[in-house]
């Protein structure tokens, strides 16, 4: 039965959607050529004040122009139906105004009284002013600044395209996100070009209402001394309040209207239809709630019809209400975790769909309620800018577009808890605190802090919680501070990193060449699948990843693949042949271009001991004695600790016979120690021995 009532509300809503703009539209022509009964015209004032109203609070609560991309088309329906009211009400004031000041509505009556306070020569006061600020101030600032938005944006389009195909190249960009960027870039040069035209609307319905009043002041005294037998003073007096009273109900929804464009155009086509275009963007609680008040003390003023007012405030309230519901509802369904069971009624319970128990996102950031905070501000949250900051930096140093991290929340997560998983598999998890900070000591600090004490989640340091008030005393005692936020992009920096072969298949090889194909395309032709089948191409470039080896240099890689694909080497040993290609960008990454490079050595005759122990066992893996290894990797962790405190990124130097099986023993101890072969150093790069390892424990 529920999903019925919501089958049927959700129909109603679309066929009241689809519909309500065209008929409005066809009413305002008609209002134009067939007279309107003055409680229709009361009625109608009302709701082009509340439009207007609506209309300066959205332009208010927007961030960005194209938040409110229909503005321009919505400013003329606005200014339309205001002129088909200034035509109606002309209508019955020269053809009733001799009745009173009653005959032309409530509304018209009620301004001209109020404002004029019984002194016509007042009101014509009055609604000049209002006509000077809205013509000469406004309206002319506004159309001068979107005038020179469109110029400067038409400008700036190439360069944008340049910027946004830059970017693709890089392979910052994805071709989705790419042409989602490139239609911004259209719809702003169309929603500039159009406001520049919409501010012609502002500054024509200015000067229609001063030539209306005209008109009505000017014909109304003829027909009432002419035709009704009034005196001048009479008519004057009858036809002069009704004529402001009627300039004024146009010219405040006008300059509300006025201000909203300059707003808009001061700050700086999408796949819906109009009607759902603007039924989407005025649909914003916060902007009904502020028009429901202004309509009600509207509706309080002396004169005014405060029923008709308390109506529009309470039906405009009701909107806001059903609007932040609807708002809130959609929060709730969104937040809603696919590992959550979601049933359709009462009569479904235990039918589960497909989608609600699948999940393939590639990077994932699991946020217990706590945590929650750091991606809940007006701007998505800064952990989310920095996550999406470290996606780009990471895809330019490994050389494919890595994976959007989907960010959900898990109540069942112990307070202040985080996961990292890549695909189904948490590789990391810890805690952080949202407002308090986390410091690390360097160098020579020895004083603690008062503060929780943790081990950092990245490197394995010893570090402390502190609260902001703090900050002054850690930095002064040398520690490094750092937000929570820093500390889960940076563990899962470390994970991307460490899990990039993951994150890469066939569809990204296929991206990248693609794009190289557009440079080179004979190369491409030749290699790619001819020598090199894609799924050959992929594993081999996995391999590359699973060492943190760097693939930017595509074409390099074709180009030794081309020059080893007559040697019928297997996909591990082609990865070994290319990593001498691929370890310059590698140092280039991570040590400084004049400083040499940081390496430790095997001692000789340790060397000699493994190298021997290979041969005799010819697998696979390499099997060395238990004690042998637990030396040697502790050895290794306390010099990587030791150059690590000092910002340095040691590597391991051994003979190519054992590089790539003692580095398959090395990573599942120390991740971030890169072993490499001395036949892959550079030539052109310096080395700096920092120690010599040997295999007897009780010596370096």
């Amino acid at each position: 039965m529920a999903a019925l009532d919501n089958f049927i509300f959700r129909k109603t809503r679309q066929y009241m959607t689809d519909s309500v703009l065209p008929l409005g539209i066809l009413f305002i022509v008609a209002m134009m050529v067939l007279p309107l009964p003055t409680i229709l015209l009361d009625i109608f004032f009302s709701v082009n004040i509340l439009l207007s109203l609506l209309i300066l609070m959205i332009a208010i609560h927007t961030f960005r122009p194209l938040d409110f991309s229909s503005f321009p088309t919505l400013l003329l329906v606005a200014t339309v139906l205001r002129l088909a009211l200034n035509v109606a009400s002309t209508r019955i004031v020269l053809a009733e105004g001799h009745n009173g000041t009653d005959s032309a509505g409530q509304v018209i009556e009620a301004f001209g009284a109020f404002v004029i306070a019984g002194n016509f020569v007042v009101g014509i006061f009055v609604f000049t002013i209002l006509v000077i600020i809205n013509l000469v101030v406004i309206t002319k600032g506004a159309g001068r600044v979107a005038e020179v938005s469109a110029r400067f944006t038409l400008d700036a389009m190439p360069g944008k395209q340049m910027a946004i195909d830059a970017d693709l190249n890089a392979g910052i960009l994805t071709s989705e996100e790419a042409t989602l960027r490139r239609n911004d870039v259209a719809r702003e040069a169309d929603f500039n070009g159009a406001m520049d035209g919409a501010s012609k609307f502002v500054k024509g319905d200015a000067i229609a209402g001063i030539l209306i009043l005209a008109i009505n002041i000017i014909g109304g005294i003829a027909i009432g001394v002419f035709q009704h037998d009034l005196s001048l003073d009479d008519a004057a007096g009858l036809y002069v309040l009704l004529a402001v009273g009627d300039g004024l109900v146009a010219q405040i929804p006008s300059l509300l209207l006025a201000i909203g464009t300059a707003i808009v155009v001061t700050r700086v086509s999408t796949s819906q239809h109009m009607a759902e275009h603007i039924g989407s963007e005025i649909g914003i609680a916060q902007a009904w709630f502020p028009v429901a008040a202004v309509i009600g003390t509207i509706g309080l003023v002396p004169g005014m019809p405060t029923a008709l007012f308390g109506s529009m405030a309470l039906i405009s309230g009701g909107i806001g209400y059903y609007l932040s519901r609807l708002k809130l509802d959609n929060q709730n369904n969104d937040e809603l975790d696919d590992d959550t069971l979601l049933f359709d009624d009462e009569d479904n319970e235990g039918v589960v769909t497909a989608d609600e128990i699948s999940d393939n996102s590639r990077i994932s950031v699991i946020l217990s309620y706590p945590l929650i905070s750091m991606v809940e501000d007006e701007i998505n949250g800064l952990l989310v800018r920095r996550i999406g900051a470290v996606r780009k930096d990471i895809s330019k140093s490994l050389g494919f577009v890595i994976p959007s991290v989907r960010i959900k929340d898990d109540l069942n997560l112990e307070p202040n808890f985080y996961q990292i998983k890549i695909g189904q598999k948490i590789v990391a998890e810890d805690k952080v605190y949202p407002g308090r900070l986390l410091t690390i000591p360097t160098g020579d600090t020895a004083i603690a802090l008062d503060g929780e004490k943790v081990i950092e989640p990245t490197f394995g340091l010893e570090a402390y919680w502190i609260t902001e008030t703090q900050r002054a005393t850690a930095e002064a005692r040398g520690y490094v501070v750092v937000e929570p936020e820093s500390v889960l992009t940076t563990q899962l920096t470390r994970m991307i990193e460490t899990f990039a072969s993951e994150l890469v298949g066939q569809d990204e090889i296929k991206q990248i060449v693609d794009k190289l194909s557009e440079d080179s395309p004979a190369l491409v032709e030749s290699v790619v699948p001819k020598m090199v089948p894609f799924h050959n191409l992929t594993a081999i470039l996995k391999k590359l990843l699973e060492e943190q080896l760097p693939i930017t240099d595509m074409r390099k890689i074709l180009e030794v693949l081309a020059e080893l694909s007559g040697r019928n080497l297997s996909i591990t040993d082609t990865a070994e042949a290319l990593r001498a290609h691929l370890v310059p960008l590698l140092l280039q990454k991570l040590v400084p271009h004049k400083e040499a490079v940081p390496v430790v050595t095997l001692e000789p005759s340790f060397e000699n001991i493994l190298i021997n122990a290979d041969r005799q066992n010819q697998q696979e893996d390499l099997i060395i004695d238990a004690n042998l290894s637990k030396t040697l990797m502790t050895k290794l962790a306390e010099i990587s600790e030791e150059q690590m405190a000092l910002g340095k990124t040691i590597f391991l130097i051994v003979s190519p016979i054992i590089r790539r099986k003692l580095a398959k023993i090395i990573k599942s101890h120390l991740a971030d120690l890169h072993v490499l072969s001395f036949t892959e150093l550079p030539e052109t790069k310096k080395v700096d021995v920092i120690v010599t390892v040997s295999g007897d424990p009780e010596n370096e």
